[in-house]
């Protein structure tokens, strides 16, 4: 695994949760390995925090359904198979691209820099290789975007959602230079939004997330 940025440089919440957000994103990306079991104490020395928030950020995944205990031993990712993946990809086609599509047209003009700040970050992590950092990013911009449909609920199911979903394909997208082309999508979803462009921002998030279901997720039919 490629050494994961300091949990302290993740977005200014309880130490459980940046915790919690940090595993997931490395669930997410395939850093932490779906079947291996990993240790509490391992975890807390690459992320630079003590044992005790990783512990309690690794039982919430467990309640979640990310990982299981293995007694006196740690905790293991989840194995997701092809056809649950297929199915979590259908679920996301059908609330987030017309979502976007419906809020582009009144995202608020002083919202854009920073949605594009959001979008530069994605693209930064990427150039970076840090994908831990890339997923999280990812996630967080995404899910802002939601938050301007106004409802909550919808947006705590797909951040559920982005949580069960595996990115193995990541590493080879990373070396090969596509992650960073990929990444930059996010800054022309931004230039859709200051255009008004419903249409276009909903067509690309359908191609967007499509994609987590190929190269994203390293299947060789992709």
């Amino acid at each position: 695994m490629t050494e994961a940025r300091s949990i302290t440089t993740l977005p200014k919440t309880s130490l459980r949760e940046r915790v919690s957000q940090a595993l997931r994103a490395a669930i997410v990306s395939g850093e932490m390995e779906p079947g291996t079991v990993y240790s509490a104490p391992s975890l807390a020395a690459r992320f630079g925090v003590s044992a005790t928030p990783v512990r309690e950020a690794m039982l919430d995944l467990v309640r979640e359904g990310t990982v299981t205990i293995v007694p006196n031993k740690g905790f293991r990712v989840s194995e997701v198979d092809d056809a649950s993946l297929d199915q979590l990809t259908q679920i996301r086609q059908l609330l987030e691209p017309p979502v976007v599509g419906r809020v582009a047209p009144h995202v608020p003009v002083e919202d854009l820099p920073g949605l594009r700040a959001m979008a530069q970050r994605i693209v930064d992590e990427a150039g970076a290789g840090d994908l831990v950092a890339y997923t999280e990013a990812d996630r967080e911009f995404h899910l802002r975007l939601l938050a301007y449909d106004g409802n909550p609920r919808l947006v705590d199911l797909v951040a559920e959602l982005r949580g069960q979903t595996r990115l193995l394909g990541l590493s080879a997208m990373l070396a090969s230079g596509a992650l960073a082309e990929n990444a930059r999508e996010h800054l022309t979803l931004v230039d859709l939004l200051e255009a008004r462009d419903a249409a276009g921002a909903e067509a690309l998030m359908h191609a967007h997330i499509a994609r987590t279901r190929t190269t994203w997720a390293g299947r060789s039919d992709a």
